[in-house]
């Protein structure tokens, strides 16, 4: 299960700036010249309390723009009461956007919309993503954006609310709240609503019948609702129709703002120090200048490590970097590297494929602020002689190629890729910083050179943009000036020397976390290198068959959608779709858009396909034309010109928890729950004379469960190899285990797996179509089954308390920086991941452990066989047709050794000519 990514937090800047005026105006709070401060410092407050207490937070500060938006156009009266804003807080809107850019902080306003249409826009993007939002607001309204994915919170009175929470405070589900707001009306933003409908009479409608559009279809059925007025309402209601409709377009917040900013570009936040000590410093802040000048700050000084980090020295004052075009000054470093006990080293390249990446130039550094670049292929206009890059390598290869020379660099295994395109196997690989920072805390920031020479060093290195440009102008490094090339090149070999040389002094004070940089990271390179390099075989013409036979069903399905409709109609078309739904064929109207027209999103397909045809079809079409782009069209086109196959990137130093991931192609998203999903893993191939052994860990974190928790009860069940959530079912439903009904086991297994993740009875009755009292009653009879589960989840978390992190089997850590939060929201939040993380991480180490097992043991086997694939818990190799059968035995047992547990560690093997028949 992949980790989900950093939480999206968005301000609602505009809501905040009023309330902190109004808030800061008994204090009246002024500089020493009589300038108004109360509202910066107040909306500074709350921002610095938000990184403190979201220190993984990706941050973001969303305004409204000044002028007239769409809803004036809408509704010319619409805010027509607000009166101007202040002189005194208008004077105090500057300096807020002066500080919030300099605390590293996004500040976001877009023209013709409100900050809460921008907001509303970026959460559905982020939920689309499977990033969690947080919203900070004031603003009632904003209610109707919550959803599982997205959280208001209130900063300013410590309030929190999820889907239970504004059903709670409102009485209404959050898609109801514009409805409410429509029928209600509201003042603040002159919204008119129905005359005579107040809270009270708006929920008594909205309870016992629905929404607008359903209220409007059923008027009347609403005088059997009973309430005061009820006799009247629908003729109200009726004379009052257009109002409602104008009042529901008002409060409806956009999601569909065109940005011209991609969310992954949002990242932590990270200060400039110095414009943010002069504007505190304007406005008297004394306590924040204090702060700031001693190197320790409240807002994001999340260890002391952290903060022993921001007061340590910039590093050599005396920077001595080299640029290396003669022979003579190769040979004076050649000597010296052959002498050093250690040296950073690092390539330059004109691109970022490992596989056709051209070597531009390399770099060493051996002692602190004193570095070396030798530019090998820099080829622009006026460019100076070069040593010859084959004449240097084979000078290098001895010293890169020994194991007694010890290296280090950070994320050295794209170096060892490329040098192996130049026949250089890198060896004596000791150290690599990205790891070293990624072992102490994985969660404490990016693993990128820039971001640890900041966190670490308190270094700002020069980027890549800063001598490459940006975009399609953008240079390659060979088009570089080595006169700005050379600097940056050796900076990264003086950085990647200084980074290890602080990181781990840290990291050899823990021994259980070095034990896991030693015996599991640093080990896994040269394999994971090796898995990359080796690639995995594609059937090029079956993916293309593929494509042309989902063409032809998607020829098929639009023309019976058009039999359907009873005419030609754009499937791609919202209007379209709109008009033949909703007008033609009268299918209910669900939900509408900002615009007030009815929406055909895809969760009201959803909804709506239940009981239509036309609605499932078009399901239909949307999930395969989804699935052709990304996966058959697209993965032929990554197919390597030389090799023929597909080349992954694996990474070490991405989830918090030590799961792998990978990228292009992202090896754990291919479907596998669906047919059409299963035949893309048809396309992943032997070659001839071979086939595929896919070698899966079975059931394991609910195996780490048992051994983590030692309840007698899942230990018995493991033990005797039994069905676990036959088990579960049995025990849960009261049933002889061999009555357990499919349905049962189903309902076990969400539990089984619903619980380790930290599921609330709320989330387990969503999953299962169920009551909340039900999944309540399902939870309790599975905790007085297996009581042991219910004492390790309440110790790890009293546990993660007391100590700030959790561990795995092996000693791998995760901090939990919000596991003592006031916000009950990121307490939770960090609870759960307590109670998971032990599990995925060490399902992590185990998989890691076996590769690693594995990969030692093959070239020393009679076996004929390759490691080419790792996805989730399963191994993928290609093995000689004829030595299958005891292959597979063999490394089921290999696996199978990589950890001793309390109960058995199983692993299931499968062959065949491809993936899917291997799996």
């Amino acid at each position: 299960m992949t980790q989900p990514a950093s939480p999206l937090i968005l301000v609602d800047g505009s809501s905040y700036l009023y309330r902190a005026f109004f808030a800061s105006q008994q204090a009246d709070l002024r500089t020493s010249d009589g300038q108004p401060s109360g509202a910066i410092r107040v909306v500074t407050s709350m921002l610095r309390s938000l990184i403190n207490a979201y220190p993984q937070g990706r941050i973001a500060v969303v305004f409204d723009a000044k002028g007239k938006t769409f809803r004036d156009e809408i509704f010319a009266e619409y805010k027509a009461h607000r009166p101007p804003m202040p002189d005194d807080l208008r004077a105090q809107v500057d300096p807020i956007h002066q500080i919030i850019r300099a605390m590293g902080l996004p500040l976001i306003i877009e023209d013709g919309v409100e900050a809460d249409d921008v907001i509303g826009t970026m959460a559905r993007l982020a939920s689309a993503q499977g990033c969690e939002t947080i919203i900070s607001t004031g603003d009632k309204d904003m209610a109707q954006l919550v959803d599982e994915h997205v959280t208001l919170i209130n900063t300013m009175n410590n309030t929190t609310l999820d889907v239970a929470g504004v059903e709670e405070k409102f009485g209404i589900p959050p898609h109801l709240i514009i409805d409410l707001l429509a029928l209600m009306g509201d003042k603040v933003d002159n919204i008119p609503g129905v005359p005579g409908v107040g809270e009270k009479t708006a929920l008594a409608l909205l309870q016992g019948i629905g929404g607008i559009s359903e209220l409007y279809s059923r008027l009347g059925d609403i005088e059997g609702l009973g309430f005061r007025g009820a006799k009247t309402m629908a003729k109200k209601l009726e004379e009052h129709r257009e109002a409602a409709e104008l009042s529901y377009r008002l409060a409806t917040i956009k999601t569909d703002v065109p940005l011209d900013f991609d969310l992954p570009d949002i990242g932590m936040p990270c200060q400039d120090k110095d414009a943010l000590l002069a504007l505190f410093k304007t406005y008297e802040f004394r306590s924040w200048v204090q702060e700031l000048e001693s190197g320790v700050t409240g807002a994001g000084a999340a260890s002391t490590a952290e903060a022993e980090a921001h007061t340590a020295p910039q590093g050599p004052s005396d920077l001595r970097y080299q640029v290396v075009t003669e022979q003579k000054a190769l040979d004076e470093w050649l000597a010296r590297l052959a002498s050093a006990e250690l040296f950073a080293f690092d390539t330059e390249t004109d691109r970022l494929d490992y596989m056709e990446a051209e070597l531009v130039g390399v770099s060493f550094a051996i002692e602190a602020g004193e570095a070396a670049y030798v530019p090998l292929a820099h080829d622009y206009v006026g460019a100076p002689e070069q040593l010859d890059r084959n004449d240097v390598l084979a000078q290098l290869k001895p010293l890169l190629e020994s194991d007694t020379h010890k290296k280090v660099g950070q994320h050295i295994k794209f170096d060892m890729n490329v040098l192996a395109r130049y026949g250089i196997t890198l060896r004596g690989v000791a150290f690599d910083t990205m790891l070293e920072s990624y072992v102490l805390n994985s969660t404490a920031t990016r693993h990128d050179m820039d971001s640890l020479a900041d966190k670490y060093l308190g270094v700002k290195t020069v980027s890549f943009e800063e001598i490459a440009g940006k975009g399609k102008k953008q240079l390659t490094f060979n088009q570089i000036d080595l006169e700005q090339a050379g600097p940056y090149a050796a900076e990264d070999a003086d950085i990647t020397l200084r980074l290890h040389q602080t990181l781990y002094q840290q990291l050899s004070s823990e021994p259980s976390l070095e034990k896991v940089f030693i015996d599991i990271e640093k080990p896994l390179i040269p394999v994971l290198s090796g898995m990359e390099r080796q690639g995995a075989l594609v059937d090029a013409n079956l993916l293309g068959k593929q494509s042309v036979e989902i063409e032809q069903r998607l020829t098929e399905l639009e023309r019976e959608a058009h039999d359907m409709a009873g005419k030609v109609f754009n499937l791609a078309s919202t209007k379209q779709l709109q008009e033949i739904l909703f007008n033609e064929l009268s299918l209910p109207v669900l939900k509408k858009t900002p615009k007030g027209v009815p929406s055909t999103a895809e969760e009201v397909l959803q909804e709506l396909a239940l009981d239509y045809p036309l609605p499932k079809l078009l399901l239909e079409h949307r999930s395969l034309s989804k699935l052709k782009s990304t996966y058959t069209d697209k993965l032929p086109l990554m197919i390597n010109g030389r090799t023929g196959r597909i080349h992954t990137s694996y990474h070490q130093a991405v989830t918090a928890t030590g799961r792998l991931s990978s990228t292009d192609p992202n090896l754990q998203n291919i479907p596998i729950r669906t047919s059409e999903g299963r035949r893309i893993r048809q396309a992943f191939i032997a070659p001839e004379g071979y086939q595929l052994v896919a070698a899966d860990y079975s059931q394991i974190e609910l195996r780490i469960m048992a051994h983590l928790s030692g309840d007698k009860g899942l230990l018995n069940a493991f033990s005797q190899g039994e069905d676990i959530h036959k088990a579960t079912a049995s025990e849960v439903f009261k049933t002889a285990i061999e009555q357990v009904t499919s349905e049962q086991r189903r309902s076990a297994k969400a539990i089984n797996f619903g619980l380790i993740y930290g599921m609330s009875a709320f989330g387990l009755a969503k999953q299962l179509g169920i009551g909340r009292n039900e999944a309540k009653e399902y939870i309790e009879h599975y905790f007085a089954t297996y009581p042991g589960v219910q004492h390790y989840m309440e110790d790890i978390r009293e546990k993660a308390k007391t100590q700030g992190y959790v561990e795995t089997v092996f000693g791998r850590r995760l901090y939990l920086p919000g596991i003592s939060a006031r916000n009950a929201m990121v307490r939770q939040a960090a609870e759960r991941t307590a109670i998971n993380a032990p599990m995925q991480g060490t399902a992590a180490d185990i998989i890691k452990r076996a590769m690693i097992l594995v990969d030692a043991w093959l070239p020393e086997s009679h076996f004929d066989a390759r490691m080419i694939m790792q996805v989730h818990d399963e191994l993928i190799f290609e093995v000689k047709s004829d030595q299958v059968v005891e292959f597979k035995d063999t490394v089921v047992a290999k696996m199978q050794s990589a950890a001793e547990l309390s109960v058995p560690l199983i692993v299931e093997a499968g062959s065949g000519d491809n993936w899917d028949q291997a799996h």
